[in-house]
């Protein structure tokens, strides 16, 4: 049985597993520990039964106006328990704090080659709302789709139609 709890500090002893991935970008100690002491509510842990982490997500709440959304900064679950619908339930637990906070949408940013991921997104609600040219950095750079899901205070959808133009990373905060 899984159990979703708050990410602890502890927990940066422990995920090696899960962060030991391609597809997971990882950041510094101090990464982690500014979203936990700015958004722990957002910062969420699926573990086992016996303790072992199985993944996670972290987030953020930032905009302003009709921009004011949920971020999803980080979603992971480790190989060996994908498709048990982990991802799903993190998200879906960042989507219901995002509506207690009275977001327009959520918001993430997904490999263009990820095409597992970009399904479930789909499968989720979340649209392709326009690529970010070069936005993770490789050999060659790779662009990324910023997806969207419009929530129930966007009553008409506008935060999710579609931009037909590319950006720059730089121009990303321009929403």
């Amino acid at each position: 049985m899984t159990t979703l709890r708050a990410f602890t500090c502890d927990d940066m002893f422990k995920f090696n597993n899960v962060n030991l991935d391609p597809l997971t970008e990882t950041y510094g100690l101090s990464f982690y520990m500014q979203y936990l002491a700015h958004w722990p509510e957002y910062f969420q842990v699926a573990e086992s039964p016996t303790g072992e982490i199985m993944g996670y997500i972290m987030g953020k709440a930032e905009g302003h106006g009709d921009k004011w959304h949920g971020h999803v900064t980080a979603l992971t679950v480790a190989p060996d328990y994908r498709r048990l619908g982990i991802a799903a339930e993190l998200m879906s637990w960042l989507e219901d704090i995002s509506e207690k906070k009275r977001a327009y949408f959520v918001d993430l940013f997904v490999r263009v080659s990820n095409t597992v991921a970009i399904t479930m997104y789909k499968r989720l609600g979340y649209i392709v709302y326009r690529t970010v040219l070069e936005y993770y950095s490789g050999s060659p750079d790779e662009d990324a789709y910023d997806m969207r899901k419009a929530l129930s205070r966007d009553v008409h959808g506008k935060s999710v139609i579609p931009l037909k133009q590319a950006v720059r990373p730089e121009d990303v905060d321009n929403y």
